[in-house]
């Protein structure tokens, strides 16, 4: 089985080569927007934002399982950008849909929780209504439709609150501000479930397996879209707090700042945020036969891969 890694130099991209489930799973091939690795060693290149470029690069490599973590995900730029965003997000997805649907590969999709507009008070169900806020958001609910319109197998995984012990993400940037300063204002009105990157590794691994043990007709079951996030709920500013409790006791913060809790229009930004970003896993979990545990469970384990990798 080959299996082809778009995205590999992106949050949930590197996570996948660290954890390296799946080249232990078959051939894997790489690539990154410029083919060069950060993981060191050459890739393919594989740029969504030029959507066309991709069928020659699917016919070269002949993929059978085609596992997306690339995206545009700078979410205020994207208001500005929403063509690129776009293309990245929805057109080019829709073209891997395309080729993998001509040649029997399976899609491995990765999607958001902006995709609803945050304005309900339970969880969201996976055929909930979608009606996102701004442009990101409308570009990634492209490429869901796109994927499916397509007609490739595929498993698109919606998650949310993404963070790693590595890249740009909420969890580095309250480290990076907490050493700096004092105190630290933190929205307390947007709720959800921090995720971080390995357990989305480890589930989509989790998925595939299953998969590949299934029939035609398990097949067709588990085909779709599903919420991959962690289970539990906080907001922003119970976030960073449980950050920066953890970051001090472990040392990775030489002194706790204070973490006031602020609204939303407090801090304005050019995007709008789902207040509501909750969705609801428990389909994830009786499909795939794989237990997402709370949030928190997720922060000790990235914080105590911080501290492996500062020592």
């Amino acid at each position: 089985m080959r299996i082809l890694l778009l995205g590999a130099n992106g949050q949930l991209g590197r996570t996948f080569l660290d954890q390296g489930g799946l080249a232990a799973r078959g051939e894997l091939v790489a690539a990154s927007r410029d083919g060069a690795l950060m993981h060191g060693g050459p890739g393919e290149i594989a740029d969504l934002s030029t959507p066309e470029s991709l069928p020659a690069l699917l016919d070269r490599v002949r993929p059978d399982v085609i596992v997306n973590a690339a995206a545009y995900t700078a979410v205020d730029r994207a208001e500005q950008e929403e063509a690129l965003a776009t293309r990245v997000n929805g057109e080019a997805v829709g073209v891997l849909g395309r080729w993998a649907a001509a040649h029997g590969a399976l899609v491995i999709h990765y999607s958001t929780d902006y995709v609803f507009d945050g304005r309900q008070s339970q969880p969201y169900a996976v055929d909930a209504p979608t009606g996102p806020l701004g442009a990101y958001g409308r570009s990634k609910l492209a490429g869901e439709q796109a994927l499916h319109d397509s007609g490739a197998d595929h498993l698109t995984f919606r998650t949310a609150w993404v963070y790693a012990a590595h890249g740009h993400n909420f969890l580095r940037t309250m480290l990076r501000l907490g050493a700096e300063r004092g105190e630290l204002r933190v929205v307390a009105d947007q709720h959800g479930a921090p995720t971080d990157t390995m357990l989305i590794v480890e589930a989509s691994l989790a998925a595939l397996d299953r998969w590949l043990q299934a029939d035609a007709a398990q097949r067709r079951a588990l085909a779709g879209t599903h919420h991959l996030v962690a289970s539990g709920a906080t907001t922003w500013h119970g976030f960073a707090s449980a950050i920066v409790e953890q970051a001090t006791a472990l040392g990775l913060l030489a002194r706790a700042p204070r973490v006031v809790a602020i609204g939303s229009a407090e801090f304005p930004t050019p995007a709008v945020r789902p207040a509501w970003s909750l969705l609801d896993n428990a389909e994830f979990q009786r499909h795939f036969a794989f237990p997402l545990p709370d949030w928190r469970q997720g922060l000790r384990k990235t914080m105590q891969e911080l501290i492996t990798s500062t020592n």
